[in-house]
């Protein structure tokens, strides 16, 4: 992939997530798979709204090491090694701290009410992973559970990690869980979330073959998640 323009993607990524204000001072970190071995990443200690593309580090994926660049890769690196190497499909990944979606990581509350269609059709549900401290080995080890069905995760009291098979993708992936999120507060606070059917959610899990959507899906079992959920309460 040519690695340039791979670069000056992940800037405007970066610039997009920040005016967004889902990202403030130097929080949150992107990167993309170049090769088999080899990933580009944000640095450690940077904006990601005014960051330039000769910034970026390339980093050996097995090793971790820094390949091209200067400074340290960004402390959640080995979030995104672990997540390259536990999904082959997966090209790319943004973390972030959207504040609705954080809210509910903070509240410990995922986002898996089954209400909004394009959540259903695209990812499911967004789980909640359990806690770790940031930036250390533990962190991983806590959304490994989530991986094969799910690319859009919350990390809790943390932020969000979406996952893609292009930046884009990602990108529009945190900004869907953002979105979500704050959908899904506005109804909490007017009183009612009204959950769709069994029958409504099948034919949306159905749907994703006609578009023709691709990455992590949980498929029909959010609805048994549901009524395992609907047992213990």
């Amino acid at each position: 992939m040519d690695k340039n323009k791979l670069a000056h993607e992940i800037v405007e990524a970066g610039r997009r997530i920040y005016q967004s204000g889902f990202v403030a001072a130097n929080d949150g970190n992107i990167s993309v798979r170049i090769d088999t071995e080899h990933v580009l990443i944000t640095p450690s200690g940077v904006s990601k709204g005014f960051m330039e593309a000769d910034a970026l580090l390339l980093v050996n994926l097995t090793s971790g090491e820094t390949i091209e660049g200067q400074g340290r890769p960004s402390t959640e690196s080995a979030m995104h090694f672990d997540i390259y190497r536990h999904r082959p499909d997966v090209q790319a990944i943004v973390h972030a701290h959207p504040p609705t979606a954080t809210g509910f990581a903070v509240a410990g509350i995922p986002l898996d009410e089954l209400a909004l269609p394009e959540l259903i059709v695209t990812m499911g549900t967004i789980p909640l992973a359990p806690y770790a401290t940031p930036g250390t080995e533990a962190l991983p080890e806590t959304l490994r559970p989530f991986y094969k069905e799910h690319d859009a995760i919350l990390l809790a009291n943390h932020g969000a990690v979406t996952m893609g098979q292009s930046l884009t993708e990602a990108l529009f992936k945190m900004e869907s869980v953002e979105m979500c999120a704050k959908i899904l507060f506005t109804a909490r606070m007017l009183g009612r979330v009204q959950e769709l059917s069994d029958e409504q959610v099948d034919r949306l899990v159905d749907a994703r073959s006609f578009y023709g959507l691709k990455g992590a899906h949980p498929g029909k079992k959010i609805i048994e998640q549901r009524r395992n959920k609907e047992e213990k309460s």
